[in-house]
């Protein structure tokens, strides 16, 4: 019998090792650049600086309750990043420090919550230099419920953006982008193209050669008045 709204399917089409592989150092400004700038994830907070790469197993859960997140993690794969729609709830914690021990010791890739994420005080020095990456909308002293409902590997929204299961993940300390896997070898071949591009522009900004004479070529034929 159906139970629409809680529900787990084990079963996603993840985005190939090898194309997730290409996204590894490339910064997500660059990557964002070449999908016309519409695909960051809005309004979440890096919790340390390790940076994330993976691919999606989401999960949906009732607000401030974390019984499918904690389920999620035992059935994820190595590799695989938990993102959480908690609906932006802000009056109950998702986790903490326990849950992001267990899920690194079973090779998670990371959290992306919409939701607050950590207790207060486990937001300091334990988490700060653990090597896992996590990003939330903030913390909150008070823990979760554990007494469902949700859903596993379901469409959900997480920092303004549509997430599908299966979807590669890539962030740093300037934030989070989403990659459809149909569009991650186009999109990761031209932002290593710019990679390269930008530090041989970084090479003539150091030789003082940088010919900066085409910003006010655009203002003249846009209309600018200039005024002594």
């Amino acid at each position: 019998m159906s139970n629409v709204g809680f529900r787990q399917y084990n079963r996603i089409k993840r985005a190939d090792k090898n194309l997730v592989e290409m996204f590894r150092g490339i910064p997500t400004p660059n990557i964002d650049d070449n999908m016309n700038r519409m695909f960051s994830l809005r309004g979440l907070m890096p919790y340390n600086k390790t940076p994330l790469l993976g691919t999606a197993f989401t999960v949906r859960v009732a607000a401030g309750n974390n019984l499918m997140f904690n389920r999620a993690i035992d059935l994820a794969q190595p590799g695989d990043v938990i993102v959480v729609d908690g609906g932006g709830y802000t009056e109950r914690a998702l986790c903490g420090e326990i849950m992001m021990s267990h899920a690194k010791k079973r090779g998670i890739a990371g959290f992306v919550i919409r939701d607050e994420s950590l207790t207060m005080e486990e937001r300091g020095e334990a988490v700060s230099e653990m090597e896992f990456p996590v990003y939330a909308l903030g913390q909150n002293p008070n823990g979760p419920m554990k007494n469902g409902p949700g859903e596993i590997n379901t469409p959900v929204v997480c920092g303004g953006m549509a997430i599908m299961p299966g979807d590669i993940l890539v962030g740093d300390a300037d934030g989070l982008v989403v990659i459809r896997p149909e569009d991650a070898k186009e999109v990761a071949e031209k932002a290593l193209k710019q990679n390269e591009a930008e530090r041989n522009l970084l090479k003539i900004i150091d030789e003082g050669k940088w010919d900066r004479s085409n910003f006010a070529v655009t203002l003249e034929k846009m209309g600018c008045e200039i005024i002594d």
